[in-house]
């Protein structure tokens, strides 16, 4: 894949989720499998994702909430290993049929049509574990994780940081994953670097946008993503 092509992809996918807390990630998946398949889309994205919530964590390091961080983390990092294994011998249809399933649960939860119900903070572990295999085969966490999150009442700073610290230890997990299982190559890593630089700048200009970002806007923001994203998956099944 051309070197320019994965900047502009890296850094849309930076800004969007800066901006919106969730869904860069999905986006640039969505967009690499047009390229390529949904594995190979999900071991390139997986290095470079996970760069980039490294660095939204260390910026917002203060702002996390442990109370939500540390036992979701928990949980997450096995089974988003557990997932990655499973995509190791996913058929293709498989996996195209998945990104389309979750783009569109996401897409009618951000309109209202389906609004799931976050667990306990006793089952923070097991969702966990469920939310990270579900980051390993999809790369859709996000649908999920956010529920979480604002049902929990984190808002701004407060959610894009925890979500980065939790996302941090789903990527952990499923890179460790696809590199056992040979996703992960030379080649992988140094497109996967080209792709972490384009997010780091991502991340940079949609923390300069988001400060006078309205709540209406960046919701507009996040429902448009999801419909583009409906529509990528949409592309990558025909």
């Amino acid at each position: 894949m051309e070197i320019g092509l994965l900047l502009v992809l890296g850094g849309v996918a930076g800004w969007l989720t800066t901006v919106a807390g969730l869904g860069g990630g999905v986006f640039l998946i969505l967009a690499l499998s047009l390229r390529m398949s949904p594995a190979e889309a999900l071991a390139l994205s997986s290095p470079a994702l996970l760069v980039g919530n490294l660095h939204r964590w260390a910026v917002g390091r203060d702002d996390v909430d442990r109370r939500i961080a540390v036992p979701f983390a928990l949980g997450a990092l096995p089974g988003s290993a557990l997932g990655g294994l499973v995509v190791v011998a996913m058929p293709t249809a498989v996996l195209q049929l998945l990104l389309v399933l979750t783009s569109a649960l996401a897409l009618a939860r951000a309109v209202g049509w389906w609004l799931p119900r976050p667990p306990p903070a006793a089952a923070l572990v097991p969702a966990g574990a469920a939310i990270g295999a579900m980051a390993a085969t999809t790369g859709s966490a996000g649908l999920a994780l956010g529920a979480i999150l604002q049902s929990a009442g984190l808002t701004g700073a407060t959610y894009v940081a925890t979500a980065a610290a939790t996302a941090t230890a789903m990527h952990v997990g499923r890179l460790a994953a696809y590199g056992f299982g040979g996703l992960v190559t030379g080649e992988t890593l140094v497109r996967a670097a080209v792709l972490a630089l384009a997010i780091l700048a991502g991340n940079l200009a949609g923390s300069r946008f988001r400060r006078g970002l309205s709540a209406r806007t960046g919701a507009r923001i996040e429902l448009g993503v999801l419909f583009a994203c409906v529509v990528l998956a949409l592309v990558g099944m025909a």
